[in-house]
């Protein structure tokens, strides 16, 4: 069980939640929105919780749903994620990426309020 700190959200996620001390996870984030700067604010999130964000973007497709795509087959990487972002998983092998993981936002994605990052 965790406890609730609404200050810092990142605090406040369960371990299953986060990137295991000394693994690196893979991850590359796109905004699916026309909000701007969610992917950034996205990419901080994970990284906050110990995920290694290599890149980020644009979709070239909007999406109202965020979904998150195993491109590794590392299913509990891929779990981690998902839980941190509240979004299901989808298997979606791709070696051609060098990635563990693919975050697409959707709409429904609302970024935890954290302190600004310049």
């Amino acid at each position: 069980m965790f406890r609730s700190d609404k200050s810092n959200p990142v605090a406040a996620m369960p371990d299953n939640a986060k990137a295991p001390y000394g693994v690196r996870i893979k991850v590359e984030v796109l905004n699916a929105t026309r909000t701007k700067g969610l992917a950034r604010r996205a990419t901080f999130f994970l990284r906050d919780l110990g995920f290694d964000v290599v890149g980020s973007g644009t979709n070239p497709e909007q999406r109202t749903a965020t979904v998150v795509y195993d491109r590794s087959g590392h299913p509990d990487w891929a779990a981690r994620v998902g839980r941190a972002m509240g979004a299901p998983v989808i298997k979606l092998p791709d070696s051609s990426r060098y990635l563990d993981v693919t975050v697409v936002l959707g709409g429904n994605w609302r970024p935890p309020p954290l302190p600004f990052h310049p």
